[in-house]
């Protein structure tokens, strides 16, 4: 790694991608400083007020009021609202001279390149030599941005192109410029994995670079695929979604969020940039696509594109469809196919392609034409837009949300299967791809001591992909490395003494085979290794506990046994906090529930930065039974400091569960209590959690660990805080904000978290509170009104409030 070191960054341009990834930048720690033009008028505001244009307010107006819009907009640009501080605005004319202290300079201003020229020109005035200089284009040239600048800044300049929000889409494009310096693109590429928490995919300088150049067409195809089959939006949303991998947008709402225009701006650069493509003709605009950019149909920026939100004259909301053959709304239609139905039952998306393209009805042909012209696609990109096949899948699953890239799809067909849908739809491969199956290589990648390998087209053979010693995937060695497996859990060794338990149900619920898992990871590594991890690679870490089997045993009235199966439960978080080695939890994604809980037992959590967690119980009935309702009564105890109201602070834990508050970062979770400062940490690059985790691990192992002393100091405040608790939730009922159950659960809660009706303030066990807790979630499943809760749940996976 470079010692070049980023403390502060001066970002250019205030638009959406400007502010967002000035967001960005202060959601690592980074200080920035954001740049406008200065407003040519007055407003009606500051005419009102009397301003002029010389007001500082009135000069930084345009630079402050993006900024506000971009903090204010959801899905939320900072981890934390805190991080908002870590930004200064200011104006390209009172404040440009303030690049001279900053040790990046990004510009994101207007996609034409006079701007960007006129820009950098009065950059280079105020630019400290050395300082690192890019444009977050999305496919104008850089050999032309740097024209007429010093041999410094040229040295220094290349492109560094994020994807729009800034904070959630991984990729992280750099395309070189012809005298960049060969350590700015290898500090980038590092700068942007480690910190950034990003995929950095080297590109070449050609028009749209990986990303948008693979993205777009793949999305032309499928407006010119829709027309040859007949297709309506929603058959195509539903074919090109989830169940291939893609994002819920999938198609056509995507292009509704991003905006019309900007694809057509996008697509007619290649069209009119690169005349050689063999595929030049599928730029064209379709007949729909320009009727709608006539009509201002652009997406949600201007309320209707391929969708329409509508209010009836009863008042009842509808989300309209465009009729592509009348261009005309209409109610949506839903979307069936028989091929899809078969693949129902096949949890991994990588296991259903192989499926998908062998259907007999319109969803087969539509997989078959699609990947077809996909395939022969990226084929043929290379070397053109990059040398290496793996670059072009890093790009679309970073930048488009895609699971799996096109490379990886096609080895999931089979290479050969895919030649010969190419061959159906009158494409060829590029030459390379029949040389590779000649070479003996028939995939694109191998698998090898857990790293990944992909074809290399010079070498004519598999090669290492560079960057992954800082990784553990778990994919590549859950077969080498297993030591331990059943239907919820496998365990893997990950070397130096550390195993992993990581989940295998559905939605990594946990159920009687994870906390079977669980204890048996715990047994092994206590008799054989120095500490434990739980985590997984999957879209998330835990959904919580298995409602269906709760279902089950309260509706037949199994109290017995789901009595055993709760204290089964708490016994398993138990020994995750009091076992002999050291245990790391490492959630993301959604962290709910039982998920939550297991990461508030473990020594220590490493959450990656988008981890969505909390305890969500209320909203099936129930509250928190697997420690979590004990644990929460516990750290607001922790919690209580010389001079603090104690009932208040307890307060604040309670509403934490009764609100069923959710984290949306892992910075947020520190607020709530869930995670704890000094003590857990956050990583911005999930790719990198398992191995961070690990390596925690080995160093609470390695530092001598001790098996913690259970507690039975819990200071509980009895009758005070339950008769607190109990007007609150009456006052609540009263003025109807709960009902009435939501009452009965509150008090539930009250009572776990008060320790009972103690006449006084007393020290208790965490068993005593767990005791309790039980008692309350056993006592509220015999409810009717929350077995039809959890059914409803089951049924629509969202929670009913009643």
């Amino acid at each position: 790694m470079s010692k070049r070191r980023i403390k502060k960054i001066a970002i250019i341009g205030s638009g959406i991608m400007g502010s967002g990834i000035a967001c960005h930048f202060a959601n690592i720690g980074v200080d920035v400083l954001l740049l406008d033009i200065i407003p040519r008028e007055l407003n009606d505001k500051e005419k009102a007020k009397g301003l002029t244009l010389e007001d500082k307010v009135v000069r930084n107006r345009l630079v402050n009021d993006a900024l506000t819009a971009s903090i204010k907009s959801k899905p939320a640009p900072l981890y934390h609202p805190s991080f908002a501080n870590r930004i200064t605005t200011g104006n390209l004319e009172d404040d440009i001279a303030k690049v001279k202290d900053v040790d990046w300079i990004m510009e994101v201003v207007v996609e034409r390149l006079n701007i960007k020229q006129q820009v950098f020109e009065k950059l280079e005035q105020y630019r400290t030599p050395g300082t690192l200089i890019t444009s977050n284009t999305s496919g104008i040239p850089i050999k032309f941005m740097s024209e007429g600048r010093s041999e410094d800044f040229q040295k220094h300049f290349c492109g560094t192109h994020f994807f729009n929000p800034a904070r959630y889409l991984k990729l992280f494009e750099i395309i070189p410029g012809p005298k960049t310096d060969a350590s700015v693109l290898e500090f980038l590429n590092e700068y942007g994995e480690k910190f950034l928490g990003k995929t950095s995919v080297v590109a070449k300088d050609t028009p749209a670079f990986i990303g948008n150049r693979i993205g777009i067409f793949s999305i032309m195809s499928l407006f010119h695929t829709v027309k040859d089959l007949d297709l309506t939006i929603e058959e195509v949303d539903k074919l090109s979604g989830p169940v291939i991998g893609r994002p819920k947008s999938a198609t056509f709402r995507t292009v509704d969020v991003v905006g019309l225009d900007t694809l057509v701006h996008v697509a007619n650069g290649i069209k009119e940039n690169c005349p050689k493509d063999e595929r030049n003709e599928l730029f064209v605009l379709p007949d729909f696509i320009n009727t709608m950019m006539e009509n201002k149909w652009l997406g949600s920026k201007t309320g209707q594109g391929f969708y329409k939100k509508s209010v009836s004259a009863e008042g009842k909301k509808e989300i309209l469809s465009l009729d592509l053959n009348t261009l005309e709304y209409r109610s949506a239609q839903k979307a069936k196919f028989a091929t899809l139905e078969l693949t129902k039952t096949v949890d991994k998306v990588v296991d259903r392609f192989k499926i998908l393209v062998k259907g007999k009805d319109k969803a087969g042909e539509f997989y078959r034409k699609s990947f077809a012209a996909l395939f022969a696609y990226v084929s043929n990109r290379i070397p053109e837009i990059t040398d290496d096949l793996y670059k072009i899948d890093d790009a679309m699953k970073a930048g488009f949300g895609w699971e799996h890239g096109p490379f990886q799809i096609w080895d999931a067909i089979g290479v050969e299967n895919g030649i010969e849908m190419m061959k159906a739809e009158g494409l060829e491969p590029n030459a390379w791809v029949n040389e590779m199956l000649a070479s003996g290589s028939t995939s694109f990648y191998t698998v090898k001591d857990g790293a990944t390998y992909a074809y290399d087209i010079p070498k004519k053979s598999q090669e290492k992909i560079p960057g992954q010693d800082s990784f553990i995937i778990l994919d590549n060695i859950r077969k080498s490395n297993e030591v331990f497996k059943n239907s919820g859990v496998v365990v893997e060794d990950l070397g130096d003494g550390i195993l992993n338990v990581e989940f295998q149900s559905k939605m990594n619920t946990i159920g009687g085979d994870v906390l079977a898992g669980l204890n048996k990871a715990i047994d092994l590594a206590e008799k054989d290794f120095a500490g434990l991890v739980v985590g997984n690679q999957a879209a998330n870490f835990s959904v919580g506990a298995n409602i269906g089997m709760i279902f089950m045993m309260a509706a037949e009235q199994e109290y017995d046994e789901l009595n055993m199966a709760i204290k089964y439960f708490q016994d398993t978080m138990m020994r995750m906090r009091y076992s002999t080695i050291p245990t790391v939890s490492a959630p993301h994604g959604m962290a709910l529930g039982g998920g939550c809980e297991l990461s508030m037992h473990a020594d220590k959590v490493v959450a990656a930065a988008e981890t969505y967690i909390g305890l969500v119980e209320f909203g099936v009935g129930v509250i928190p039974g697997g420690g979590g309702s004990k644990e929460m009564a516990l750290r607001a105890q922790d919690t209580f400091r010389k001079g603090d109201v104690e009932l208040n602070v307890l307060q604040e834990y309670f509403l934490t569960i009764g609100m069923a508050k959710v984290a949306t970062s892992a910075y947020e979770a520190f607020d709530l209590g869930i995670l704890q400062k000094g003590k857990d940490i956050v990583v911005v690059n999930k790719d990198r959690q398992i191995a961070t985790a690990k390596a925690h691990a080995k160093l609470m192992a390695d530092a001598g660990y001790t098996q913690p002393v259970k507690r039975t100091d819990v200071k509980v405040l009895g009758k005070q805080a339950l008769g607190m608790f109990l007007v609150g939730t009456d006052a609540m009922e009263a003025s109807h904000y709960i009902s009435e159950h939501d009452h009965k659960i509150a008090n539930k809660l009250a009572y776990v978290m008060a320790g009972g009706d103690l006449s006084e303030p007393t020290l208790v066990s965490e068993q005593y509170l767990l005791d309790l807790e039980r008692e309350a979630f056993l006592s509220l499943c015999t409810e009717r009104k929350t077995l039809e809760r959890i059914q409803h749940m089951l049924k629509t996976g969202k929670p009913l409030r009643n």
